[in-house]
């Protein structure tokens, strides 16, 4: 074949594959499908792709906000909360979703990050789908504020914190701050952006958020091996049917040496080995070789924090999105991943877990107390020794 006929072969392809997208877009039409089923073939009935119109769709729903704006009419836009207090910003009987939330925090308090409790409920549910300290919230695992941008969660200039989870309520949602710490919060500013809707279309999960803690976690002698996933720090267990969205996970070292040497193991619908099992922290993180000891923030995955990298008393905050597959699950999940190889590190992890699912959701691990989520170093008894604190 010459190369004229190649390009002859070729044009002809393209319009016999225009076609045949042209036409089973028509053919939806015709056999009574619904514009989303069609859609769902990526083309519009012109033929055109989708994205190509998205950001000009006309929407049908109605915006709101719930901030700390001065109610009378004033500049002071911010609340106090105390110690021991609850402040409520997100309260509401609707259907809806909450699409964005902002805060910056004012506070004597060097650890208000870890002190404030974020929660948040879904349709009148008894117990929280959302609780975390709020810095571990928005990624900042360690108690220390520093920017960043991501897909899901950002911290802007000058200690921003921002969420675009995408938070449906079919009913009821009510987000709320507690100040668990000793000194009052002078300045709480917000603003919880949300649409109302007459009614949320099916298939939908609830949004989930978990901390969970080891300080430090508990180093185990072994012969270097771990198929089953013994002892691994547990990021996420989840009973329903929902997926796993992603993880931040913030690392304090209480020994020398690269932390990051565990292997992410993920157990669907009970299998009791793995059903997926990655290679590495870094790795699960999508960076490579130790981070290269230096920090990076992309869209989808990060380690936007890195302090004094293998040695005691460094520090990494890091996050992961799946947003190219969220990790579904039917029945339940564990996500888990090592510390160290075959769990043989004892430094101290921080994390929270975020996935959607259908309620009722298992019940969480008891929050630890504030003084017991602020990180330290501990003495654990040598390079690789069972933990003890010091």
């Amino acid at each position: 074949m010459d190369a004229q006929d190649a390009r002859e072969l070729s044009r002809t392809r393209r319009r016999l594959l225009g076609g045949l997208a042209a036409s089973s877009v028509a053919a939806a039409a015709l056999s009574g499908m619904s514009a989303p089923t069609a859609a769902a073939q990526g083309m519009t009935e012109s033929g055109a792709r989708e994205e190509l119109f998205e950001l000009a769709r006309l929407r049908n729903y109605k915006n709101r906000r719930s901030s700390s704006w001065d109610r009378t009419g004033g500049n002071s836009d911010r609340i106090p909360v105390d110690p021991g207090q609850t402040a409520t910003v997100f309260d509401v009987q609707c259907a809806g979703v909450v699409t964005h939330i902002w805060f910056t925090i004012a506070s004597p308090d060097a650890m208000h990050l870890k002190n404030l409790v974020l929660r948040a409920w879904w349709d009148g549910e008894a117990s929280p789908s959302v609780e975390a300290p709020i810095g571990d919230f928005f990624g900042l695992g360690l108690g220390e504020y520093f920017t960043y941008q991501s897909a899901l969660l950002a911290v802007a200039p000058v200690k921003a914190l921002n969420s675009y989870f995408q938070m449906p309520f079919a009913r009821a949602a009510r987000i709320t701050v507690t100040n668990e710490g000793p000194q009052p919060v002078r300045s709480l500013y917000y603003a919880v952006d949300y649409v109302t809707l007459p009614s949320l279309p099916t298939g939908l999960g609830y949004f989930h958020a978990q901390y969970r803690q080891a300080a430090p976690c508990k180093g185990v002698t072994s012969d270097g091996k771990n198929l089953d996933g013994k002892n691994n720090y547990v990021f996420l267990e989840a009973t329903g049917k929902g997926h796993f969205v992603g993880v931040a996970q913030s690392i304090l070292q209480n020994e020398n040496g690269w932390p990051g040497e565990g292997d992410d193991m993920i157990f669907v619908d009970g299998d009791t080995m793995p059903t997926i099992n990655g290679t590495g922290t870094e790795d699960y993180y999508n960076g490579a070789w130790d981070f290269g000891l230096q920090a990076f923030a992309n869209e989808r995955q990060g380690a936007p924090y890195v302090v004094d990298p293998e040695r005691i008393g460094g520090r990494y905050c890091l996050y992961r999105w799946h947003l190219e597959g969220p990790i579904a699950f039917e029945k339940s999940i564990k996500v888990t991943i090592e510390h160290g190889t075959a769990n043989d590190r004892s430094d101290n992890f921080f994390s929270t877990a975020y996935w959607y699912q259908t309620e009722p959701h298992a019940v969480f691990p008891a929050l630890p107390a504030a003084a017991e989520r602020v990180p330290r170093v501990f003495a654990v008894g040598g390079a690789k020794g069972a933990a003890s604190a010091g």
